[in-house]
């Protein structure tokens, strides 16, 4: 059996006891950053262990697992998160960022000492309880600790943040998303896993994401290791972003970049333009101003007095994050208490605004409408939802002005529908297209259709007749596509767009041959006799050359994306489609379907 490396001390020449000394010696802090998913700026770093190996441990789990049995666990996370903390401090840009450290929670009961003591450090250090995060593992079942609670509440009314690790993957991430107001969930690697490819994982991490934002929690995926990860996770609604196609962990701070070059491609990538929502949504927020949980509460007092008709605030932590909303009624025995005021200065009492925020749903402003109603209406009671930008406090919307968008949606789409058709015109087109090159849950089909040779059948038989065969054609499309997975438009003229999703290339060419061949069956009873008899219809062509026309039909070209393929340039549809129509006129059956990259 070969000897061991000479630089690994052996835990087996000094013993348990030696632990934390030992660790002293070799035990590094290394930095990994974490990024906005919208913009792909630095957020905030995890401080992960490092040298663990040179003890002879194969994880840090398995050296924390011994510092437990020794009785030494709790001095090895005082060291360990002691030097994280350090360097935090000596980066030059900390005051912006989140430092995220892991807690063990086998140090249930004794909290009081690693709360009293981090926050004395940090005063030291002239760094915010809020820029700290504590990621509770699931690897512990928290709820056999009675003490547990206890744990979270003074962690959080000491300003700290809390997450979630690993969500999904242990054993009671519901529960404590259920019972605990922590402010991140950061999903565990198995999910992100490929995701881009996984229909499964996609719906899983969908619906976490919704389930979050109700709570008032934000979310990051974690392992996010290719650009495509990292697009599906930020389209899916992820907040933040952690994995080597960020940056890998390091032990060098001078490595950490406040900006990563190849993220500002991936990560600035909006929507093409703005959508309706947005639009809506930006022109109802409401920008109340907000209390910060490290202020007193004579500064509440003011603000209800200053703004004698609100009812309640934000309240945001030193970082510009929402932390919840502070209700009139939470302080109002307090105001009107003969000695309210004089016991809240109280020392003794130790009351501050952090001991009175309740959560309430958070949501990006680029959030759709609808998906913000949904949001609202899971978190019964609540008195707004709170807008962020970029992870910081926008503004909120309350129920009535939530109530304003929606309505005011559904009456402009009402109003742009086209008159003749009374289908919905280009603005609902192009919001549908942007939805869906997101969303690669499906299969995706734009079906864009033109008429053949409509001009000069409009020029022989007049306007009147030419938008006879338009609403004909409405009605077919209406016959042959019902059902909630298909979208029908029209553009303008004789163009039209139909979306649809879910379905097979076999179903979705046999259904638009049925529907070319119905329109070129039907529009014949425009025609004359004499031109049905013929075939075809003389005319000006649009050089200005009289010549002989076939009789109309419906071409139609179609874009397929497969399953999978997520798309954030909208414009790619565009130029793409505009050659699958020229084929398609010169197709004999009028059908062509190709994929957006042509091979």
């Amino acid at each position: 059996m070969s000897a061991a490396p000479a630089e690994v001390l052996s835990l087996r020449r000094f013993g348990d006891d030696q632990i934390v000394t030992l660790a002293k010696l070799v035990i590094e802090n290394a930095l990994q950053p974490i990024v906005e998913a919208t913009t792909g700026a630095v957020f905030g770093y995890e401080s992960l262990m490092r040298g663990f190996e040179r003890l002879g441990f194969a994880s840090p789990v398995e050296l924390l697992d011994r510092a437990e049995s020794a009785g030494q666990l709790l001095a090895l996370e005082h060291l360990i998160n002691s030097r994280a903390v350090a360097a935090f401090a000596n980066l030059p840009d900390f005051s912006a960022r989140t430092l995220f450290l892991n807690f063990d929670a086998r140090l249930v009961g004794d909290e009081g000492d690693i709360v009293d003591r981090l926050v004395n450090h940090l005063k030291r250090a002239n760094i915010p309880p809020s820029s700290l995060c504590f990621e509770l593992s699931e690897r512990f079942d928290s709820s056999n600790m009675p003490d547990f609670s206890v744990l979270v509440r003074q962690l959080r009314l000491a300003g700290f943040k809390l997450a979630i690790d690993d969500f999904g993957a242990g054993f009671n991430g519901l529960k404590l998303l259920c019972d605990q107001p922590v402010d991140y969930v950061k999903i565990d690697r198995h999910f992100v896993s490929g995701i881009d490819k996984d229909p499964r994982k996609r719906h899983l991490v969908r619906h976490t994401v919704n389930m979050a934002h109700v709570l008032g929690t934000r979310v990051i995926a974690e392992g996010v290791e290719t650009e495509s990860e990292f697009l599906v996770c930020r389209d899916l609604g992820c907040d933040l972003m952690q994995g080597y196609f960020i940056a890998r962990p390091t032990t060098h701070l001078t490595e950490l970049q406040a900006v990563y070059s190849h993220l500002e491609p991936v990560g600035s990538i909006r929507r093409a333009s703005s959508t309706l929502d947005s639009i809506l949504i930006r022109k109802e927020i409401e920008q109340l101003p907000a209390a910060r949980e490290s202020d007193d509460l004579d500064s509440v007092f003011d603000l209800f007095r200053l703004n004698p008709r609100q009812a309640f605030f934000p309240v945001l932590n030193a970082n510009g994050e929402p932390r919840g909303i502070l209700h009139e009624y939470h302080v109002k025995e307090m105001i009107y208490h003969p000695f309210g005021r004089d016991l809240l200065k109280n020392r003794i009492y130790q009351r501050r605004i952090s001991h009175f925020v309740t959560p309430a749903p958070i949501a990006d402003l680029d959030t759709p409408a609808d998906e913000m109603l949904k949001i609202f209406a899971g978190m019964d009671g609540s008195d707004c939802v709170i807008l962020t930008e970029n992870m910081r406090y926008a503004g909120i919307l309350s129920a009535s002005s939530l109530l304003k968008i929606i309505n005011e949606k559904q009456l402009k789409m009402a109003q742009e529908q086209n008159p003749l058709t009374g289908l919905p015109g280009n603005r609902a087109i192009r919001d549908y297209v942007q939805h869906a090159v997101l969303d690669g849950d499906r299969a995706r089909y734009f079906c864009y259709c033109d008429f053949d040779d409509f001009k000069p059948f409009n020029d022989t038989y007049g306007f009147q007749k030419g938008d006879l065969a338009i609403t004909l054609f409405a009605a077919l499309l209406r016959r042959h596509f019902i059902g909630e997975e298909k979208f029908l438009g029209h553009v303008g003229g004789d163009d039209f767009f139909i979306g649809i999703d879910g379905c097979t290339e076999e179903e979705i060419r046999a259904v638009l041959r049925r529907l070319i061949d119905d329109f070129r069956s039907d529009v014949r009873q425009l025609y004359s006799p004499e031109h049905v008899s013929a075939g075809r219809i003389s005319g000006y062509g649009r050089d200005g050359v009289t010549k002989d026309f076939p009789l109309m039909r419906c071409s139609i070209a179609v874009l397929v994306l497969p399953e999978g393929l997520v798309l954030s340039d909208g414009q790619a549809v565009s130029k793409r489609i505009a050659e699958i129509k020229t084929r398609a006129k010169e197709s004999d059956n009028g059908v062509v379907l190709e994929p957006l990259d042509r091979t």
